[in-house]
């Protein structure tokens, strides 16, 4: 497969990581970004070659803005933007979320997205070739209780995936992909010691790593599952 450089936000821990190492083992060029330094940098050790990892938050538009003018400078446009940071909250009654908390998961799950679109697009359509690959979520399609702020972003990012996809030129292409259920420590957070049922991060990044690969402009807008 011809190598392709690939964009994938919260690459540092879960399935993002799993999703860089896999990319990279597939010869794939991965450029990614989280907001723990020394996770960052043990992914660095572990990639090594010409991939890229950053400290970024993408709830910064700013950090964002400055990391895409470098990564623009140093890899070109992305073939592929994995927006896959991500956070969830502590499971409770939505009237028992604080304020602070519901926002900070707004500004990661939905305005971080929403950033990384704003700063690659352009150079993406100047290209005239790229595909934005949202990760959503089986609660962005359903509810359950106890994670209504989770459930309120990844309905956000469908929405917000289908809509890009009526703007973009062909042939980019913006698909909302619900990632399927994976042990990962988001997922203990609300199933417990139940989450150990399903497949690790691993295991699903060597089925997700081609399925990504193989999104184009046939998928643009429509919903997608790993």
């Amino acid at each position: 497969m011809e190598q392709r450089t690939i964009v994938v936000t919260g690459c540092t821990r879960g399935l993002g990581r799993a999703l860089a190492k896999g990319l990279a083992e597939a010869d794939q060029l991965v450029v990614g970004c989280g907001r723990d330094r020394e996770l960052v940098e043990s992914l660095r050790r572990e990639l090594a070659g010409d991939h890229r990892v950053d400290v970024v938050d993408v709830a910064d538009d700013s950090a964002v803005e400055q990391w895409s003018t470098d990564v623009l400078a140093s890899h070109g446009p992305p073939h592929l933007v994995v927006n896959n940071a991500a956070l969830i909250n502590r499971p409770a009654p939505l009237w028992r979320v604080s304020a602070a908390e519901f926002d900070r998961i707004l500004s990661v799950n939905l305005s971080g997205v929403a950033n990384m679109i704003r700063h690659f697009a352009p150079a993406m359509i100047d290209r005239g070739a790229g595909v934005f690959a949202n990760l959503s979520s089986g609660w962005g399609r359903s509810t359950a209780p106890d994670v209504a702020p989770y459930c309120t972003t990844k309905w956000g990012i469908e929405g917000l995936s289908r809509a890009l996809a009526d703007e973009l030129p062909d042939p980019l292409a913006s698909v909302p992909v619900n990632p399927g259920i994976i042990d990962t420590d988001m997922l203990r957070q609300c199933f417990g010691g139940s989450s150990s049922q399903y497949e690790g991060p691993v295991e699903w990044a060597q089925r997700a790593v081609p399925f990504l690969l193989g999104l184009g402009r046939a998928d643009n807008g429509r919903p997608a599952t790993v």
